[in-house]
């Protein structure tokens, strides 16, 4: 594994969302002096937190898994997160239901969940879910530590006998199929293939072995945080912090100061210098470009993912659901043709909604109820549309639907959009928060790669780059950061309870 050159006692990181937190805590662990720099006025980056009204949004990610990946964070720096967060595991970890009106519950348990499906499609499809939930973990323990819980130096980084036990598996075939091959039932294949578009790619096209973010929920389990997610970027903040790393939050990275093929210093907004050995940019990755002078060399331009439309909305609800729920639509295919290939909203959406005041009802004033709609849409590279207009009413459009679907009658008094404008002023590339898709070619070592060229002591980390999407990987990737810095190697991933 190739590591930054020369001294490595300062170093500098420029971000404090999830993936800056965590290598900031890994570097302190090791000894570093580390000083982070954020735009922000706080902590959490896309984890962000708005309060209105009483009512306490979280502006980023809603679903929590693999908190043993936080543990290693905070473990680093000689404490533990039970310290620090209080995570609530949510049984179910989600509902879907279905345009023809019928739900499923699905548990982590695989008793309960094996019930669940007899009693939702019958004992065969039950079997098919059991061998796919051990076909699921087995793909899971062929491919975190050596494929996504690893630094690559080039594609023949792959070539193990790890890489022949996933091929094995059918980690390279398409999802769909994949798990075909387990459910017949199109509801249940529904649940564990959704799952892609956080990947950026629809069921039809993604690789199996996209199917670890299935394993990650409906094996490994979702938990909920005290305080909402925001709390966990503010705990990590605070754990940092008592390990000796300084942060400036408020000042933004102006330049990056060289000597030669080395960053010696990190320019600010509000006119500091701050001296580097080291730097870590969890910038997406065409500004960590923009910063260092340079452009990546690819022949291929990247594709970014869909987008999404948030609406939070609060109020008096009498018809309540639980944390999280998948409101599938009629359509299907036609929902991820219309995303990704011909950047339309959805004809017929399918929705997450999560309503976090189920698990910790301090989120909302006393007697009443927040929920997040997600709704997925184009980014601004394939659907390009004037999303300060539109927005409004295509939040209303989507609550329309929820009403229609889960809660009847519901008027919320406050409410709170986050569009593609949105992501798109936060410099998120095409106006997405899900940065670039994990197509083949954008996956592993052909995603963009966590030591830029040209540069000799700066290291990348975020979404845009290895491993890639969600607050898993951009957690392992503050770690991966760390490592190329520190030399240090160390296997993040633990066997999770739901796999023994």
């Amino acid at each position: 594994m190739r590591t930054v050159t020369g001294r490595t006692d300062r170093v500098v990181v420029v971000g404090a969302g999830l993936a800056g937190l965590s290598a900031a805590l890994h570097l302190a662990g090791r000894g570093r002096s580390v000083v982070v720099v954020e735009r922000d006025p706080g902590p959490g980056g896309r984890a962000g937190r708005v309060d209105l009204d009483g009512y306490r949004l979280d502006t980023g990610p809603t679903v929590l898994t693999m908190p043993e990946l936080l543990g290693d964070a905070f473990a680093a720096v000689g404490t533990d997160l039970a310290d620090h967060v209080r995570l609530t595991r949510l049984e179910p970890a989600y509902t879907a239901r279905f345009g023809d009106g019928s739900v499923l519950p699905v548990h982590t348990d695989p008793e309960r969940m094996t019930d669940a499906v007899r009693d939702f499609a019958g004992p065969t499809e039950a079997a098919g879910y059991r061998r796919l939930r051990d076909w699921l973990t087995r793909l899971y323990r062929a491919e975190f530590d050596r494929f996504i819980a690893a630094n690559f130096d080039s594609p023949l980084g792959l070539l193990s006998p790890d890489l022949a036990r996933l091929v094995a598996l059918g980690g390279f075939r398409r999802l769909d199929n994949r798990i075909g091959a387990f459910l017949t039932d199109e509801r249940l294949k529904r649940v564990f293939t959704f799952q892609a578009l956080y990947a950026g790619e629809s069921p039809m096209r993604a690789l199996a072995l996209y199917a670890v973010i299935s394993y990650m929920d409906t094996v490994g389990g979702v938990y909920f945080p005290d305080g909402g997610m925001a709390a966990v970027p503010q705990a990590m903040a605070r754990a940092a912090t008592d390990a000796g790393v300084e942060f400036r939050f408020g000042a933004s990275v102006t330049a990056l100061e060289r000597r030669g093929t080395r960053v010696t210093a990190v320019h600010t907004s509000d006119g500091e210098r701050i001296e580097a050995d080291a730097v870590v940019l969890t910038t997406e990755p065409h500004e960590s470009y923009r910063l260092l002078g340079r452009a990546p060399r690819r022949p291929v331009p990247l594709r970014a993912a869909p987008s999404a439309l948030v609406l939070h909305a609060g109020g008096h609800a009498d018809h309540p659901i639980g944390h999280h729920t998948i409101s599938f639509g009629e359509g299907w295919a036609s929902t991820f043709r219309e995303l990704i290939t011909d950047g339309r909203r959805m004809s017929d959406p399918s929705l997450l909604i999560t309503r976090p005041t189920a698990t910790d009802p301090s989120l909302a004033p006393p007697g009443k109820e927040l929920f997040s709609i997600l709704a997925p849409v184009p980014n601004l590279d394939r659907g390009p549309r004037d999303w300060d207009a539109e927005a409004g009413p295509y939040a209303d459009e989507v609550l329309e639907h929820v009403r229609s679907r889960l809660l009847p009658g519901f008027t919320p008094e406050v409410s709170y959009v986050l569009s593609p404008a949105d992501w798109q002023r936060r410099g998120l590339v095409a106006g997405t928060p899900f940065s670039y898709a994990h197509s083949f070619g954008q996956t592993g070592p052909f995603r963009p790669r966590n030591l830029p060229p040209g540069t000799e002591n700066v290291v990348l980390a975020g979404g845009g780059t290895v491993p890639g999407v969600g607050v898993p990987t951009v957690l392992i990737s503050g770690r991966l950061a760390a490592d190329r810095i520190t030399g240090t190697r160390r296997t993040a991933g633990r066997t999770m309870e739901g796999a023994r």
